[in-house]
């Protein structure tokens, strides 16, 4: 079995109690074993890491709908002297899902990664998660993030390092490439040869963003290659897209990101369709709860056009299955008080609140994400 010395500052029974819960999610076999899935035998589900989204508050909330069965922080920024962002461990010591966490990585600073990784060891989580996959420019700049996939000697020295350092399961999130797929073999045999626990890969290049048509062929190449269990990403939007791409690439499983923020209900749909049975039908009811729900976790003590804009990095995902003409997108994004936003809420879906929300987003629906994921 595990042992980890939290150094959360609490009793020492909660700290107790927070390792036992830890300790149950693992095998009795080595360290480096994945946590269990929820249903044993049946393909892996992850929440993607998402910066400014994926914190304690949204990973509590996706809980409540149906938990995926892991969840990945947002990224601990590395460099030299950083420690441990506050906000960002909230979301270790305070885990309350039920379910293992992974710490995430970003950083190209070998000493500082050894460094940050020790001591986030030392907390209740189930491994240590390296960012290779980063699409913004502000961070693939810093040669981090997506950045690192134009250095396949860079990628072998920090993998050498972690993979040294890190004693439980040692994971991965990259794209494809960076502007290609020159170097992709060469860093999948790099996964290899530092014996990564957990591949999540999401079907892009860097440069091609979210704008492109995603490459799941290459992800299933990756899966013939790697000799760890593979998490396909990137436009896995329901049950039955999941269901598809697990089918064509062979993956372990499927890491979910902003289509979890539209249906925080996907990761129990795909459980129950990998289990062959029916669909829960969400409601429009029972989103405009969601709502609500998501909006009780937006700290209220900051200014109302700030409370505005955080619900709308939601509600740009939610409203890509409201309807189909995209005026609840319209409407939305042109408010600047609460009360404008909750009454086109109500007035979307509330006045038909047992009508179907649809499983899949309406066609050209944008949500011009704010958010960072790999």
């Amino acid at each position: 079995m595990l042992t980890i010395r939290i150094l959360a500052k609490k009793s020492k029974r909660q700290s107790q109690n927070k390792l036992n819960l830890f300790k149950s999610f693992y095998h009795i076999s080595p360290m480096r074993s994945l946590p269990q899935s929820i249903t044993p035998n049946q393909a892996l589900t992850a929440l993607a890491p998402m910066q400014d989204v994926t914190d304690l508050a949204f990973m509590t909330a996706i809980a409540e709908y149906g938990s995926p069965d892991y969840f990945f922080t947002e990224y601990f920024r590395v460099y030299a002297d950083s420690r441990p962002e506050r906000h960002i461990l909230r979301s270790i010591t305070e885990n309350s899902t039920n379910r293992p966490i992974f710490a995430q990585l970003i950083g190209e600073s070998i000493p500082d990664l050894v460094r940050v990784a020790k001591e986030l060891s030392q907390y209740a989580i189930a491994g240590i998660d390296l960012n290779m996959g980063c699409p913004a420019p502000r961070i693939y700049r810093k040669n981090v993030g997506g950045g690192l996939l134009r250095d396949p000697q860079k990628v072998d020295q920090i993998l050498g390092a972690l993979r040294d350092t890190v004693a439980l399961p040692f994971t991965v999130k990259m794209r494809i490439g960076f502007e290609d797929t020159e170097n992709f073999e060469q860093i999948l045999n790099l996964i290899n040869k530092h014996e990564i626990n957990l591949l999540s890969l999401h079907g892009r290049t860097v440069k091609e963003m979210y704008r492109s048509e995603v490459h799941y062929d290459r992800i299933a190449e990756a899966v013939k290659i790697v000799k760890c269990p593979v998490l396909a990403n990137g436009n896995i939007t329901s049950a039955f897209s999941a269901g598809k791409v697990l089918a064509q690439t062979g993956a372990a499983g499927v890491m979910i990101g902003r289509s979890a923020i539209r249906n925080p209900w996907i990761f129990s749909q795909i459980r129950q369709y990998l289990n062959d049975q029916l669909l829960q039908i969400i409601t429009l009811g029972e989103v405009r709860n969601y709502v609500d729900r998501l909006y009780s976790n937006i700290n209220q003590n900051i200014p109302e056009r700030s409370r505005v804009s955080a619900m709308k990095k939601y509600l740009n995902f939610i409203g890509q299955g409201v309807d189909p003409a995209g005026n609840f997108l319209f409407e939305m994004r042109r408010v600047s008080s609460e009360l404008e936003l909750f009454n086109i809420c109500d007035r979307y879906l509330l006045t038909s609140p047992d009508q179907e929300f649809a499983p899949e987003p309406y066609q050209g629906l944008i949500a011009r994400p704010s958010c960072e994921v790999a």
